[in-house]
């Protein structure tokens, strides 16, 4: 198994995550995990007893997965969000300002290279939902009309 990468200081979770569907099922369940095309939103009458949502990202190239963690921000989701599958470091600075707070990559990840991938930008241009050091920063277009 690929080591969980951590883009802050949260606690990571290792309960088993079920998915949306046995989810449902469930009273007892507090992880699940989200695939492509599934609606984040039908988890929110249950976010207080979520604990950590896995979002899919199957291919490098399918985004779904930003938004899916961007609706669950806005809607004061604050439990671990962790990107699993096809994750690549040049997606880490992104995924952390959509709110994710780890990663389960299918392919080894330099953890060396992920740092730095969480710093590699000295600015911003988007507001983030993200509770991550780097999500507090303020966009550049702010910061030009101050």
């Amino acid at each position: 198994m690929t080591p969980i990468i951590s883009f802050n200081e949260r606690e990571i979770s290792d309960v088993p995550a079920v998915t949306l569907e046995e989810f449902g099922e469930q009273t007892n369940a507090v992880a699940v995990r989200i695939e492509p095309g599934e609606d984040a939103r039908e988890l929110l009458p249950h976010l207080d007893r979520i604990v950590r949502v896995d979002i899919n990202f199957p291919v490098f190239g399918d985004g779904r997965g930003y938004s899916a963690a961007q609706i669950l921000r806005e809607n004061g989701y604050d439990g671990e969000l962790r990107a699993i599958g096809d994750v690549l470091v040049d997606q880490i600075a992104y995924m952390l300002r959509c709110g994710f707070d780890t990663a389960s990559p299918d392919q080894p990840m330099d953890e060396d290279a992920a740092k730095r991938a969480l710093n590699r930008f000295p600015h911003v241009y988007q507001k983030t939902t993200g509770k991550a050091p780097i999500s507090g920063r303020t966009p550049i277009w702010e910061l030009r009309h101050e």
